[in-house]
Parts: C-alpha cells; structure tokens; sequence
C-alpha cells in the first residue's frame, strides 16, 4: 500500500460495537475522505477482528504499511516492532484496575501498552482524565482528540421500531454498557425499585466479553446486546440515561443520549465530570439511594433542563471534528 498512513481497521470490522470501535469505524470512514490519496485502509478477514488477530496487528500490518511514513492505530494497540505508530489511547483501564479483566489480557496490556506508548510518534486520547491516567501510568505525553457523535442521535430518531423489537411497552430508563464490573450496573438496584413504583422500567443493553469480569448482574430487565440501527430510538425512547460506572476515558453513551434528548445522570468519577459538562446530574456511584433519587429527578421534574442542557451540550461534538483533529495532527507529523 502506498499511501503515506495506514490506518488499522481491525476494530472497525467488529459485529459489536463499543467505545473503542466507534472511535475505529469513525476515522476508517472520514480521514480517506477528507484528505484522499493521505489515508489507506487495511483490515484483517473477520474472525481476526479479536483476540485471533493479535498476530495479524503485529505482524502481517506493518509488513503490509511497509511504504507508509504512518500506521494509525485507533483502538490501543498497535505494532510492537513499529516506531511509525501513531495510536489511540483510549484508557489505561486494565492498568489501574486489572482486577476488571481476566489474566491473560492484564499481562498483553502490562507488555504492550507500555512499549507501544513509549515508542509512538504520536499518542492521542479522547479525553483530560485519560491524558492524565496515560502520563501517570506510561509516563508519556498525549493530545486529546474528544469523541464524536454521530448524527444519528437524535431527538427526532424514531422510538417505536426499538420499542416494538425489544419488547418496550412501558415507560423506561435506560443503562446502555459492556458487561464488565467497572460499569457499576448493580447500585442501580435501588433506583429499579423506586422507578418501578412510578411505573418506570429500568433496562440495561450491551453485551459481555470474554476477557472481562461482568460483575453484578444488573437490576431490571437486561436486553442484551442491541443492534446498531435500533440504538438511536433506544435512546430517543427513554425516560432517562443512567450511566453509574467508576472508570470511563470517555463516556460515548452518556454523550449519544443527550444529543438524543435524553437527561442522563452519570458518576462522578473519571471523565464523566468533564464530558457532561454541568448537562447532567452527577451522583456517587457507591451511593444506590443517591442515584435513585437523582434518576427520578431526572425522568420527572427535572427532565426539560436536562434534555436541553444535553443537545446543546452534544452539540459541541462531532465524528468530523475529531477526524479533523486527528488529521491536522498527523499532518505535523507527515
């Protein structure tokens, strides 16, 4: 391939998506657009998009970017012989918490994020709080590039073809994480209870990996993983967002339900603090009573301020302002 950036798609081939591949399949799509004949492609075949294609992103991409000045590597990893990398780092989760992840996946990220950090030309993450997780724990220094969100998130998306698919027949509030235990889902058992006396449900979506410690089960109904295409009207549907995790670089879905016109109320802790922005009520998540409380208040009388605090808040991030981010950086580098 001969054009002077690679990019590393092997998390934007993922059938579910997070955080992580959002980021990916948001500048697969946008940097080859926005400066053509700069930015060239190269995926694994599918069943390499996980933990099976570790090899293929050490090995086969940069013999395959061998022309190239850069290898984009959105998604924390990169190659660990390349001193080309430009790499997206998310957080240092596995770091800080490794008790969150199973042993294997604590031990490759000791090893290599290290090394990969240590060794790029450039670092760039999406948030203050990871800029400051990254100096702390790799010792270097990064740029910040926030998240987007796409333009599908919508006040005006329509609720009804996910309530009719998911079985959504109430009023609900909606927590929308990986199943890991840093998301936190099981302090949410108190505010189950007091939404349901208002005849609210609470229901969770996304799925687990096999790599992570789920943690409690979360309360409520669990709709497990939802669609790409229903998510919009997921989100556009609910009463309110609750977001109770500890640990988060970012906090895309806390940013996708404002601009859906959802009130959220999330942690504070991490990011949260600094991507709300003073848009969303904020709550001890080692307190179940005080998210209860800040929930109803969030899908009751509080709920216009919310919505529009969140969509203008919202408002302020895009997928083509951070692939622009993104691009005027690695043209100081090119």
């Amino acid at each position: 391939m001969s054009a002077p950036v690679v990019i590393d798609a092997r998390a934007a081939i993922r059938r579910e998506t997070g955080g992580v591949e959002r980021v990916a399949q948001a500048l697969v799509r946008r940097l080859p657009a926005l400066r053509p004949g700069r930015y060239g492609v190269l995926a694994p075949r599918p069943r390499l998009a996980h933990a099976a294609g570790h090899a293929w992103e050490q090995l086969v991409l940069p013999a395959a970017a061998r022309r190239a000045a850069l290898i984009l590597c959105p998604a924390n990893l990169a190659p660990l012989a390349s001193r080309r990398n430009v790499v997206v780092i998310h957080d240092v989760a596995a770091l800080a918490h490794p008790e969150w992840y199973g042993r294997a996946y604590v031990a490759w990220q000791r090893t290599a994020l290290p090394a990969i950090a240590r060794r790029a030309r450039l670092v760039i993450t999406v948030s203050e709080f990871s800029r400051g997780e990254i100096a702390e724990r790799l010792g270097v220094d990064s740029e910040v590039v926030p998240n987007g969100v796409a333009e599908s998130f919508s006040p005006h998306a329509d609720p009804a073809p996910a309530a009719r698919e998911l079985g959504l027949e109430r009023p609900y509030v909606l927590a929308v994480s990986t199943r890991i235990a840093r998301k936190n889902v099981g302090v949410l058992g108190a505010a189950a209870a007091a939404l349901e006396e208002q005849g609210i449900e609470l229901v969770t979506a996304g799925s687990g990996r096999s790599y992570m410690h789920a943690g409690a089960a979360p309360p409520g109904r669990a709709l497990g993983y939802v669609p790409e295409r229903l998510l919009p009207g997921l989100y556009a549907g609910a009463r309110a967002l609750a977001m109770p995790s500890v640990y988060e670089g970012f906090g895309l879905p806390a940013l996708e339900a404002m601009a859906s016109g959802t009130p959220v109320v999330a942690a504070n802790r991490a990011a949260l603090p600094g991507i709300c922005a003073g848009a969303a009520l904020l709550a001890d998540p080692d307190d179940p009573d005080a998210f209860a409380d800040a929930l109803l208040r969030a899908s009751g009388p509080e709920r216009e301020r919310l919505t529009t605090a969140g969509v203008e808040r919202a408002a302020g991030f895009s997928w083509d302002r951070s692939a622009a981010a993104t691009d005027r950086l690695i043209g100081e580098l090119l």
